[in-house]
């Protein structure tokens, strides 16, 4: 009786120690299997984790926009839209954007360059050279006009040669208006490239009134003479002498 009840007492001394142990055995193998587990998932999405021993920030998330900042962004990305034919229409009568300042002035511009040509055209008419001019205008040019011939042949100065190839002929025209000009015996002479031409017939009358201003006129030396030819009416010459 004895003997069982010492055997009994071994018994629950043996287990009361044991039991804690194992417990605490128990515990650290629960937390080790939860790092493991925790290692093995990875860190959570949007929060903090361990790595190492040390808190790593997370990792914010880009943010998107609002459907107010998209609209701005594509109104700003879309190109700028041409004005139509009618919104072209009301820009040029005064009803909206009026344009350019070059363009306009462009518009404007050639107008009034071609009324003060004209202008300047009907003063220089007016003037002394102007009535000279078309005093000497044919009244039938067909009984009016002379050439070298019918007159006798040419008599007046000859033009080197070297120097009529270079300022004379179809390829040099010129303008009258603007070079020196005089009446001499009644003859109207401007001077040209050195040399004065005195216009010996009469200009045909149907020509254009501004032709001593406005035509591109050429000098040839044609059946034994000089002539004055204008580029506008081709064919026609006018006797002209040359002079110093």
């Amino acid at each position: 009786m004895k003997a069982t009840t010492i055997t009994t007492a071994a018994l629950s001394f043996l287990l009361g120690i044991a039991g804690p142990i194992a417990f605490g055995q128990g515990q650290r193998d629960d937390r080790q299997n939860r790092s493991t587990q925790q290692q093995q998932a990875g860190p959570k999405q949007g929060g903090p984790y361990q790595q190492g021993g040390r808190q790593q920030p997370s990792v914010p998330s880009q943010q998107q926009p609002s459907p107010q900042q998209s609209t701005r962004q594509q109104s700003n990305s879309q190109p700028q839209q041409q004005p139509s034919p009618q919104q072209q229409s009301n820009q040029r009568d005064g009803r909206g954007w009026q344009g350019s300042p070059q363009s306009e002035s462009r518009g404007y511009q050639q107008p009034q360059q071609r009324r003060d040509q004209q202008e300047q055209s009907r003063d220089y008419r007016r003037s002394g050279q102007g009535r000279a001019w078309e005093e000497h205008r044919a009244r039938n040019w067909e009984s009016d006009h002379r050439n070298w011939q019918q007159r006798g042949g040419y008599t007046g100065y000859r033009i080197p040669n070297n120097r009529f190839n270079g300022y004379f002929g179809p390829s040099h025209p010129f303008r009258i208006r603007g070079l020196p000009f005089s009446v001499v015996g009644g003859y109207p002479r401007f001077r040209y490239s050195g040399y004065w031409l005195t216009l010996l017939d009469p200009w045909p009358g149907q020509w254009a009134d501004d032709w001593y201003e406005s035509d591109d006129v050429y000098v040839a030396f044609d059946g034994g003479g000089y002539y004055l030819y204008n580029r506008r009416y081709p064919g026609v010459g006018l006797a002209i002498r040359v002079s110093f």
